[in-house]
Parts: C-alpha cells; structure tokens; sequence
C-alpha cells in the first residue's frame, strides 16, 4: 500500500490495515488517528512510540493475535487476515524434524501455562532450533520481565509488516 492510499482510507479501513500489523485495538486507532504520514520511515516512527505507551492490557491483546511458534494448524485458520503481511513468519519451522517440531510443541504449552501467554518472538529469519533456544532460555523467566520481552519482539514483529506492506 502507498503512503497516500493509507493516510486517504476511511478511519475504519484504516484501523483495519493498522490491526493486519499489531492487534492491539487501542495501538491501531492511536496509529489511523496520527495520519497523515509522510512517509514509511514516519509510520515506523510512530509505531514505536505509539507502542510505547501501552499497557499490559494492549500487550496482551496483540500477543493473542499470535499463532504458538510452529502451530502450523493454528498459523492456516486463526490468522488468515494477517496472511499477506504476515507470510513466512515462521518459515523456519517448515525444515525443521519431528523431535524440534514436538519440543516446540512441548515448552510452548508449559510457557503458556506459566505466563498466561504465548511465546512471543520475531521469528523472521530465524530456523526452529534457533526458535527453541529462545524459548528454551526464556521460559523460566518471571512473567513481568517475558511480558517486557514479548512486547519488545512484538514491536520488531510490527515494524516489519509495516515494512513489508507499505511502499513510500
């Protein structure tokens, strides 16, 4: 999308494009209420910022929006409306073997039952054991610092869809 096309959408479509990037509903309407942006490098600045004075409630919002790392299944039905800018997020999973895959699995689901959330990570680039690793050396963090880890790779997952859908 240009630049112009989104600072000239409705305020809903807008809001709409914006939640494609991050599902935090109040991120999306604080972003479609800064319009007009001058250019990628603005959105992206805003972005940040923007992300910034969230709270835990739209951290977690935007963290549901996620399919578990791996979760193929969940990947093709939960998030069709982010597949465009959200495809090959996870494409390091599609090489890896059956024991990575069902570790993945495996600590994925005790992450979740210890932090109330899923794993969160910008996993652009990254293989399934790199994916693991991560996950592997943060899950037996405190929920309070893996909530602030997992608002600082949502915002890197964010900035890259933006990245990836605007033109300037």
């Amino acid at each position: 999308m240009k630049i112009s096309t989104l600072n000239a959408l409705a305020k809903d479509d807008a809001t709409a494009w914006f939640t494609q990037t991050c599902a935090a509903q109040k991120w999306a309407l604080a972003m479609t209420s800064l319009r007009p942006y001058t250019n990628k490098a603005a959105v992206l600045s805003a972005a940040t910022n923007v992300w910034d004075t969230m709270e835990i409630a739209d951290y977690l919002a935007a963290f549901a929006a996620h399919p578990m790392i791996g979760d193929i299944d969940t990947l093709r039905s939960k998030f069709a409306n982010t597949r465009a800018i959200a495809a090959n997020e996870q494409s390091g999973t599609a090489d890896a073997n059956e024991k990575t895959l069902q570790a993945l699995k495996e600590i994925n689901h005790a992450y979740l039952d210890k932090h109330g959330f899923i794993f969160i990570i910008c996993a652009t680039g990254l293989s399934a054991d790199a994916m693991l690793a991560a996950l592997q050396g943060r899950i037996d963090n405190s929920t309070e610092q893996e909530i602030a880890n997992a608002a600082a790779e949502q915002i890197k997952i964010t900035c890259l869809r933006i990245e990836k859908a605007l033109e300037d």
